[in-house]
């Protein structure tokens, strides 16, 4: 039986014209848990939510960028589990990315304090959970070679591209 995951996280990079890759970190406000935490776009799933749909929700609420403003979306085939104590059960995650447009312009949300783009290097510096450098190191890769990305790229209702017709 297929199993519903409980939060989608959602990986935000740009590529410049010059220079590495840039991963944009929001900052966890201080009336939430983990306050002042750096992270990629993380939320729940509303209701019967299709999963990549509530990724690109999450990713319009907390940092305003719509369709128009992002160039791919990608499945990083990757699940968190953490154990959380006020549950007292495993919570898991499905993790997306998505691929901004250099000249895209994020907005900060209610939710967080801050918001910065950052090198691959700043952004595990800054993300304390392990399996964040495992999905940074991930996109680097999708980011240089798009024979490679072709295999994660989803459109924009969730389909894998590259999945065969039918």
């Amino acid at each position: 039986m297929p199993i519903r995951p409980d939060l989608v996280e959602c990986w935000v990079f740009r590529v410049p014209e010059r220079g590495p890759v840039e991963y944009l970190l929001i900052r966890r406000g201080a009336d939430r848990i983990y306050s002042g935490l750096w992270q990629p776009v993380t939320g729940g799933i509303d209701g019967d939510e299709r999963i990549p749909a509530a990724a690109l929700r999450e990713v319009m609420e907390e940092t305003g960028l719509a369709p128009a403003d992002i160039e791919a979306f990608y499945d990083l085939d990757q699940v968190g589990s953490f154990f959380a104590e006020d549950l007292d059960a495993i919570v898991n995650s499905v993790i997306f990315a998505v691929r901004a447009r250099p000249d895209a312009v994020p907005r900060l949300s209610g939710e967080h304090v801050g918001l910065e783009w950052v090198a691959a290097e700043e952004a595990i510096v800054r993300s304390v959970w392990p399996p964040y450098r495992d999905s940074i190191e991930l996109i680097e890769r999708l980011a240089v070679d798009l024979a490679l990305a072709r295999w994660f790229e989803l459109d924009l209702t969730g389909r894998r591209l590259a999945r065969s017709p039918g």
